[in-house]
Order: C-alpha cells, then structure tokens, then sequence
C-alpha cells in the first residue's frame, strides 16, 4: 500500500468535510470519491429505521444514491467537523462531526453529533464512507415521535443500593 503523508489525508478529509458542510453540489461532493478504486458508502444502524440506514451503497452510482437519498429525507445546518486522526498505513481519517439535521417530511430537528470513518486510495480519493450517528432520533423525527418523546419523557434516577 503506497502511502500519503499525513498532511496529504488531512487535507483530503477536511476538504471532502468542507464541501459537504457547505451543501455543494453533489457532483462536487462525488469528485472526492475514487474513480480508479472501488467506493461504498455504509451509515451503520439498523435498516429498519431510515432507508439510508445499514446497508452498503456500492460504486459510483451507489454513493451518489446515498447522498440523494440524504438529501430528500434530511436537511441540515451549522455543521461543522473537529477531532480529525490521521491513520497513514491504513490511509483512513477519523472525525466527529456535529449539525442540526431535521427530517424533512415532519420538520423535527436535533441536534447530533457523528462520526466519519474515510478510507483513502493512493490519490487522496475516499474509496470507503463509513457513518456513525443517532439512529433514534431520526427514525422519531420520520415518524413525527421525537417532539411528543421530549415533552413526555422523564427519565427517573434510582439510587444503587448495596454498591
């Protein structure tokens, strides 16, 4: 495995962060994906709850599916990413992300904080897309559960006894 310098996948992973931030167009977003590896996309969590959710986007057209999906489903704003580390022999940046993102048929929001896996080829394009993040919140959001849950819900502390 050929390797890129540190620097090199730091600027690859902020710069593909950037332009998903800044809600670029999607064939900008795609241009950071590899044209010569093959690509997936994976946002892990149980499929059950949201169509993006659990199961792996393959190729090209597979990864742009991903993102359209995303973006009739959910909006987003204030996102910003921090905490990136930088593995150069695996060639893969790790960040957390946070965004207010809302379901777009209910218009509930919440605020989430995430995290990103990206694998890299010898070029500095993602090859593997890999998310993290509050599966609950959106499956109540689509379901239009999430504001009725926060007025409702009272979580009771007992004490530990015998500890």
């Amino acid at each position: 495995m050929s390797s890129l310098s540190r620097s090199q996948l730091l600027q690859s992973a902020t710069a593909f962060c950037d332009v998903f931030a800044q809600k670029k167009d999607l064939n900008v977003i795609l241009s950071h994906f590899s044209t010569t590896h093959p690509v997936s996309a994976v946002e892990h969590g149980e499929k059950a709850l949201a169509p993006f959710l659990g199961r792996s986007f393959e190729g090209l057209d597979g990864i742009r599916s991903y993102f359209e999906t995303i973006a009739a489903l959910l909006s987003y704003e204030d996102m910003e990413f921090s905490e990136f580390t930088v593995d150069t022999e695996a060639r893969r940046v790790a960040c957390k992300g946070k965004a207010k993102f809302t379901w777009n048929q209910t218009k509930e929001s919440w605020d989430e904080m995430f995290a990103y896996l990206l694998g890299f080829d010898d070029s500095g394009k993602i090859t593997h897309y890999q998310v993290w993040a509050d599966s609950g919140a959106a499956y109540l959001a689509r379901n239009g559960e999430l504001d009725k849950i926060r007025k409702h819900h009272v979580i009771k502390f007992f004490p530990l006894t015998g500890v």
